[in-house]
């Protein structure tokens, strides 16, 4: 499904209420899709260097983002209206691979991601926040969203924003290859 409201920014508070100065705007221009290469590897690389096991780089090029700005939504996170970007998350409104057939009750949030370089702490949390208004003001009732079964770190932050574990799943990956163990989550965020 596409989205069909306008692609211009918002400014978005933390869920406590204090704004860190960030704007949000929907990916749609070949830049986009470079950045979001960008951001997507190095936050590879940011994981590999801390042992995390989630990513790696090179794994999505800008033909992967193009594809998700025709099937879903993609967001880039801004410092400010014209700063640098400082996240990105792609939403999806079904997720038939990891959740099997679903009522149209959620949204999905996918690559969630933060430019360590420029996101002020808290970046994370304030772009999941984001999502999950726009979840809500497109008349779903969940956020839901995955993590591998083996990355307890990024479960338990997860947890900590309110998510609730719902199951586990197995996955492959797209090329046919190696098979993982996924944690499904969600969150009520109610319909505005």
């Amino acid at each position: 499904m596409t989205n069909t409201g306008s692609p211009s920014p918002t400014t978005a508070p933390l869920p406590s209420g204090l704004s860190l100065g960030l704007s949000f705007r929907q990916a749609e221009s070949d830049g986009d899709l470079t950045e979001l290469v960008r951001l997507r590897d190095a936050a590879a690389r940011w994981q590999i260097e801390r042992g995390i096991e989630q990513w790696q780089p090179g794994e999505l090029d800008e033909g992967h983002f193009r594809r998700r700005l025709r099937e879903g939504e993609v967001w880039l996170a801004m410092l400010g209206p014209d700063g640098p970007s400082a996240g990105a998350w792609e939403l999806w409104w079904d997720d038939e691979p990891a959740w099997g057939v679903q009522p149209p009750v959620a949204g999905y949030v996918h690559r969630l991601m933060t430019d360590r370089r420029t996101a002020p702490p808290g970046a994370g949390r304030a772009l999941l926040a984001e999502a999950e208004r726009r979840i809500a003001a497109y008349g779903r009732e969940l956020c839901r969203l995955d993590c591998l079964t083996s990355n307890d770190r990024l479960r338990r932050y997860y947890e900590e924003a309110g998510y609730a574990v719902v199951g586990e799943q197995a996955g492959k990956n797209g090329d046919g290859g190696r098979t993982y163990g996924v944690t499904l989550l969600e969150k009520r965020v109610g319909v505005a």
